[in-house]
């Protein structure tokens, strides 16, 4: 019996590894950017555009009657508002109703969960945790919005260098700026969709009319980034001076990949240091249980055995 009893415990772990296996594998190639792309490449009548330019388009500030009366009544100026909006955006969030929505929980969030620790607490004993935990409910929707657009900083950056090369590469084949801009948010809509976002952002403000400098500027201040400022720097003196575009995107693209490289070392290095406290918190007081645990049971019970001797 015990054979046997291996045997199929040993078919049920393969069956189960290798059933496990090709699911994440179908998961992940389904979800690879190659795949789509050739999808996309191989029916293009059917394919639909990608999200983040059909998110790029739909810059409008239509709200449904529900927002639109919830705006109204929201106790928040119009300052207020159109500086939310501007947080808002620089997380990727253009529509006004994200806006609302986001003013609402901020002015909202509060209130609930002070309520809800006095109705469990009561008035007594839950007041001063009440004015607590409210002030870190107003405090909460800002932390998180902060962080998003610190994720969203941090994917332009990274897939600045990645789109500058693409862009030397279309200005000098002999497309025009915009149109080899165009051609860059084509190709990054998958791989970097924030900044495909961005640059499409961008075109669209050129093609309403505005001038290309002023439209490079709202990108820069748009995205609050430090390498993108470098870049439309870079891009109007350029224009102002008429030097040569491919040449400068070259040194610039260079210059970037290098700070890439570096930040990235310096995150590689500040590593070892973080891994700190969660081995001093997490796996060595396991290892002392694992290794001094038994020898101090073992004299623990040395000593009660002796006591109990000498009575």
């Amino acid at each position: 019996m015990a054979p046997d009893f291996l045997v199929t415990i040993g078919a049920v772990f393969v069956t189960t590894a290798l059933l496990t296996g090709s699911l994440v594998a179908l998961f992940f190639t389904r979800l690879a950017p190659t795949r789509r792309r050739l999808e996309q490449l191989v029916s293009p009548k059917t394919a639909a555009p990608p999200p983040v330019i059909l998110k790029t388009l739909a810059l409008t500030d239509s709200v449904g009657p529900a927002l639109s009366r919830l705006s109204r009544v929201l106790p928040t100026s119009v300052e207020a508002m159109t500086r939310i909006r501007r947080r808002m955006a620089r997380a990727g969030y253009h529509n006004y109703a994200a806006t609302v929505i986001y003013a609402a929980i901020e002015i909202l969030m509060p209130f609930v969960l002070g309520l809800t620790v006095l109705l469990v607490m009561g008035w007594g004993r839950g007041l001063l945790l009440a004015a607590l935990v409210a002030i870190i409910g107003y405090l909460l929707p800002g932390f998180a919005l902060a962080r998003l657009v610190t994720k969203r900083q941090r994917e332009i950056r990274n897939g600045l260098p990645d789109a500058l090369d693409l862009l030397i590469v279309c200005v000098e084949a002999g497309l025009a700026l915009d149109l080899a801009i165009l051609k860059v948010s084509e190709e990054l809509a998958l791989s970097h969709p924030a900044l495909a976002e961005e640059l499409q952002t961008l075109l669209n403000e050129v093609r309403a009319g505005k001038p290309r400098l002023e439209a490079f500027r709202n990108f820069a201040e748009r995205t609050q980034v430090d390498d993108v400022r470098a870049l439309v720097a870079m891009l109007v003196q350029t224009d102002r001076f008429g030097t040569s575009i491919a040449q400068a995107l070259r040194i610039h693209a260079d210059t970037a990949r290098t700070t890439r490289r570096q930040r990235a070392e310096e995150r590689a290095a500040k590593l070892g240091v973080k891994l700190v406290f969660p081995l001093v918190f997490c796996l060595f007081p396991a290892i002392y249980v694992v290794t001094v645990g038994p020898g101090a049971i073992r004299i623990l019970r040395i000593l009660i055995q002796g006591l109990g001797g000498t009575n």
